[in-house]
Parts: C-alpha cells; sequence; structure tokens
C-alpha cells in the first residue's frame, strides 16, 4: 500500500500538524466517502463534546507568561 507524496495543507496556527499517509490508490469515490465519514464524525464530536473541546483548546492557545512590554512611542 504506497502512500502520496503530495505535499501537505497548513493553515497558519500555532498548533502542531501532525502528517497522515493517504493510500494513493483511492479512487474519488472512495476518498469522497472517507471525507463524509470523517465529517460525520467531526460534527457527531461536537455535538457531544463541543464545550469540552473549546475549553481544551482554549487552554491551549493561552499562554502562562505575561505578554510584552511595548511602548506606545514605538512605530510599528
Amino acid at each position: 500500500m504506497a502512500a502520496t507524496s503530495r505535499p501537505q495543507r497548513r493553515k497558519n496556527t500555532s498548533r502542531p500538524t501532525i502528517a497522515v499517509a493517504l493510500p494513493s490508490h483511492w479512487s474519488p469515490k472512495q476518498a469522497l466517502a472517507v471525507f463524509e465519514c470523517l465529517e460525520l464524525m467531526r460534527e457527531t464530536l461536537w455535538l457531544a463534546y463541543g464545550s469540552d473541546i473549546q475549553r481544551a483548546w482554549r487552554g491551549q492557545l493561552v499562554t502562562e507568561r505575561a505578554p510584552p512590554d511595548l511602548d506606545p512611542d514605538s512605530p510599528f
């Protein structure tokens, strides 16, 4: 089972991206079926755990350190 060597898409976020090897032999119909299954799972997870997911995500985004001191007279 060979994996494709497509470049990984990544949004500009601070979260790490985990690369997943996808089979290169799927037909477009099979790829769509997997996509739809994952989307249904995502929606179901959100309905069941949405507020918990938001809290956990917020906890990952909040830093423990104080913000840097900014000089209001300094340009950019």
